[in-house]
C-alpha cells in the first residue's frame, strides 16, 4: 500500500491505495458516486472529472497519480438548492435524461466555459466529445451549454 494526499472538492483526504488502483475506484469507494463506471478504457467518459483544472478521464489515472492533486467532481459545482448555471441548464433545456453521462458532461462543460465564456457549437461538440450519451443526441446538451455560457455571462455583467 502506497500512502497518497489530495484533495477532492475542496476537502483534504489521505488515503492508502494499492499501486493499480485507478482514481475511479477511490473516489467511489470514499462516496463520490457522481464518478460513474462505464467502460473502463476511457471511451464513455462516465468517470470523467477535473484535476488541476484539467478535464480528465479517471478510469485511466492510477489513485497514486493523484498525490498532491486537486480533483473535483460535479459534488462541488451546486446542489438542488443552490445549482450551478451548468446544472439549470442542462435542466431547462431538458438535456438530462437518464443522467448517467451527465456528470462527466458537466464537468468538461465547465472547464470548456472557464476557458471561453461564449463558446461555438463546434468547440462545445469537441469539450463534450468522449462523453457517449445514448438517450439523446447532443443537441439538448450542446443548447444547455450555450444557454448556462449566456447566463454565466450574464451573472459577471452584473456583478460588474
Amino acid at each position: 500500500m502506497i500512502q497518497i494526499s489530495l484533495n477532492i472538492n475542496g476537502e483534504d483526504f489521505d488515503v492508502d491505495v494499492s499501486p493499480d488502483l485507478t482514481l475511479l475506484d477511490l473516489l467511489r469507494e470514499l462516496g463520490f458516486h457522481s464518478v460513474k463506471k462505464g467502460c473502463g478504457e476511457g471511451d464513455c467518459g462516465a468517470c470523467g472529472v477535473i484535476m488541476d483544472g484539467i478535464y480528465c478521464k479517471s478510469c485511466l489515472v492510477l489513485a497514486m497519480q493523484a498525490n498532491g492533486r486537486d480533483v473535483f467532481t460535479v459534488e462541488s459545482m451546486g446542489d438542488v438548492n443552490d445549482p450551478h448555471p451548468l446544472q439549470q441548464a442542462f435542466v431547462d433545456e431538458g438535456a438530462v435524461q437518464c443522467g448517467y453521462c451527465i456528470p462527466s458532461m458537466l464537468l468538461a462543460a465547465d472547464v470548456l466555459l472557464s476557458e471561453n465564456e461564449d463558446p461555438t457549437d463546434d468547440e462545445i461538440k469537441e469539450a463534450l466529445d468522449g462523453n457517449l450519451c445514448r438517450c439523446t443526441g447532443y443537441v439538448k446538451q450542446i443548447a444547455a451549454v450555450k444557454k448556462a455560457a449566456k447566463m454565466m455571462r450574464e451573472e459577471e455583467n452584473d456583478a460588474e
